[in-house]
């Protein structure tokens, strides 16, 4: 059998160093794929020339993508439960871009434990992400739970003037397939993703997934993001723009899973907090998938959108005519 290629009864062929208390994969090179992304009828920080404007290096690895490197090693903590009610939360402290190498960790625990501390690495030691992993059914507190309760009281609003807090949207339906075009947000399929993914699995894939204890091929979890994000567009909760946001926290929580590729889901959009910072405006929406006709959540995404002020270009106009001022 190819080394590289897991038996198909087993998720990765991932190598995973042991030392130091900590589970530590190798070093990848994510690949982006969002440089033709679109939203608001523009260009996204993924793309190079808009990144640039806003003081980037060029077009950002999109933030989910590094989930894929703690699959493993939260596997080789947690064996299968790890995508039936696995969880990974976290907060982007660096932007990653291709070509750059980066290395995720996660903190080695005993077998009773359900939670676990993670984060990933550059070459020159600057932290990408930090966070949680964790298990359910029951999942102790995570990062972005913590984030949550400190949350300050956001300034002065201009792009998300009049979103409130507890607005939500419709319930939609949404689906992935393997050979399915995820729209202008991601313009690519799951199979395109497979062929670049960092920590490729026959668990993913149709013809070799029969042999998982699911039966079936899983979504990869940063796959998951694409999956309830892809109609975002469809519930909006500002409508000021063209306005460029990135990631800024996310968490991807399973509760009775896993996804499965192929499977009709419906999710509905609910805003659960508004913060902001001196360069951004931040809307955190809660996202929870269903099966059809069941109101039992079986998976949730929270994700914290910071949007660039500078990047909206009638924000001063706007600020003045909402606050006053010069």
């Amino acid at each position: 059998m190819d080394p590289a290629r897991p038996a198909l009864d087993a998720p990765f062929p991932t190598p995973i160093d042991r030392r130091d208390g900590e589970l530590i994969g190798p070093w990848r090179e994510p690949r982006q794929m969002l440089a033709e992304q679109t939203y608001d009828d523009h260009a996204s920080i993924h793309d190079d020339a808009t990144a640039r404007k806003l003081g980037f290096q060029g077009g950002t690895i999109e933030g989910p993508t590094h989930f894929s490197q703690f699959a493993p090693l939260c596997f080789a903590l947690w064996g299968p439960r790890w995508f039936e009610s696995g969880c990974i939360s976290a907060h982007y402290r660096t932007a990653v871009y291709e070509g750059e190498k980066v290395r995720a960790h996660v903190a080695e625990i005993d077998g009773e434990r359900t939670s676990s501390v993670i984060w990933m690495e550059k070459e020159d030691g600057s932290e990408v992400l930090r966070g949680t992993a964790s298990i359910g059914p029951d999942h102790p507190t995570t990062e972005l739970d913590q984030r949550l309760a400190q949350l300050a009281t956001p300034g002065d609003l201009v792009v998300l003037e009049g979103v409130r807090v507890g607005a939500r949207g419709e319930r939609l339906g949404v689906r992935m397939g393997a050979d399915q075009h995820m729209g202008r947000l991601y313009p690519f399929s799951l199979n395109q993703k497979l062929e670049r993914i960092t920590e490729p699995s026959p668990w993913y894939r149709a013809g070799d997934a029969a042999a998982s204890p699911f039966g079936r091929a899983i979504i990869p979890m940063e796959m998951i993001s694409v999956l309830v994000n892809h109609v975002s567009g469809e519930t909006p909760f500002y409508t000021k723009g063209p306005v460029v946001g990135l990631f800024a926290d996310q968490e991807i929580r399973l509760v009775d899973g896993p996804l499965l590729v192929d499977e009709p889901y419906e999710i509905d959009r609910e805003v659960v907090a508004i913060s902001g910072s001196r360069r951004t405006e931040s809307l955190w929406i809660l996202t929870r998938v269903y099966r059809p006709g069941s109101n039992a959540v079986i998976a949730s995404m929270l994700l914290n959108s910071a949007l660039l002020k500078d990047s909206y270009a009638d924000y001063e106009a706007e600020h003045r005519r909402l606050y006053g001022g010069a």
